[in-house]
């Protein structure tokens, strides 16, 4: 407008939190993610192990289907039936990673948006945080806060007693499920940051995974070694995951020799479970040192 009319006031309307600001970029991000039907189609699909999880464990306190079936005998509640379905939540959760996670940081790098962001009162650190917040969001809405309702779900029909006894699987739910979210939202924001076409930062994160794990199993299978899963991403989740859920221990491989007559088992031990953690936080240190190099507010091109 011209200056001379002097039309112009400063917005009097009420501010939006500082604290909150980050929480716009996900808003956003939602309105795009779920205009497409297929992705709403495989977020839906996902909850379906957790709807399994649920009838399984009501089936358990119906007592015509203990009768009938079995049940506690055949599937018992315990950390091992808890961790089979934090494992599959946890294979959907790298799946719907590849499809958000990939576009996200790097739409703003290719067209030049990170300016736009920073120039405004919005920080570095607000705009990594807001961009987390989509894949933070969406990954626990499948994996640790359902699978907390299951719990609540069981100890509700088993009885306090059962619910102060394996109070402790609930923090094995929560903190395996919040590790495996931050390593995969960290991940995929670096490569998303590095890589800008969304075709090739997908197949890059698929490579990521997929290729160390390959390499993991075959020196495990051939040479009976288990050094190669300190380098799979998968692996080491698995090994927390273990460790968390108290089912951590050694692997039994079993060989059978040339003449196909004999047959033997060969028990590997895995690396020890602090250098599982310790692989995952220095991936995380990694991806936030290579993150903070590229988002800024310009780049230098020599």
């Amino acid at each position: 407008m011209a200056v001379y009319e002097h039309t112009y006031r400063r917005y009097a309307g009420p501010l939006t939190p500082e604290w909150s600001r980050f929480l716009i970029i996900p808003r956003h991000a939602y309105r795009d993610v779920f205009k497409s039907k297929l992705f709403t189609a495989f977020f839906v699909v996902c909850f379906v192990p957790l709807l399994v999880e649920a009838i399984l464990i009501y089936l358990h306190h119906n007592f015509s289907a203990i009768a009938t079936m079995n049940l506690k005998a055949l599937i018992p509640i315990d950390a091992s039936f808890f961790q089979t379905f934090v494992t599959f939540q946890a294979g959907f959760a790298f799946l719907l990673t590849i499809l958000v996670g990939p576009p996200l940081v790097a739409r703003d790098l290719t067209n030049n948006a990170l300016p736009l962001y920073l120039c405004r009162p919005f920080s570095r650190s607000e705009y990594v945080l807001g961009k987390m917040c989509v894949l933070l969001i969406l990954l626990s809405a499948i994996t640790w806060a359902p699978q907390l309702l299951l719990f609540a779900l069981q100890a509700y029909l088993e009885g306090f007693s059962w619910f102060v006894e394996n109070l402790w699987l609930a923090s094995a739910i929560f903190l395996s499920g919040v590790m495996w979210i931050l390593v995969l939202t960290l991940l995929s924001q670096t490569v998303s940051a590095w890589v800008k076409w969304r075709l090739a930062s997908s197949a890059a994160l698929l490579g990521l995974y997929l290729i160390p794990l390959v390499f993991a199993e075959f020196v495990f299978h051939e040479l009976h070694l288990s050094f190669g899963h300190l380098l799979s991403i998968e692996a080491l989740r698995r090994n927390v995951t273990a460790g968390l859920f108290g089912t951590f221990g050694p692997l039994v491989r079993q060989v059978t020799e040339f003449d196909g007559n004999l047959a033997r088992e060969i028990v590997v031990n895995e690396p020890p479970l602090w250098l599982s953690w310790f692989g995952l936080f220095l991936l995380c240190a990694i991806c936030l040192a290579l993150l903070s190099r590229k988002v800024k507010a310009y780049e230098v091109i020599s």
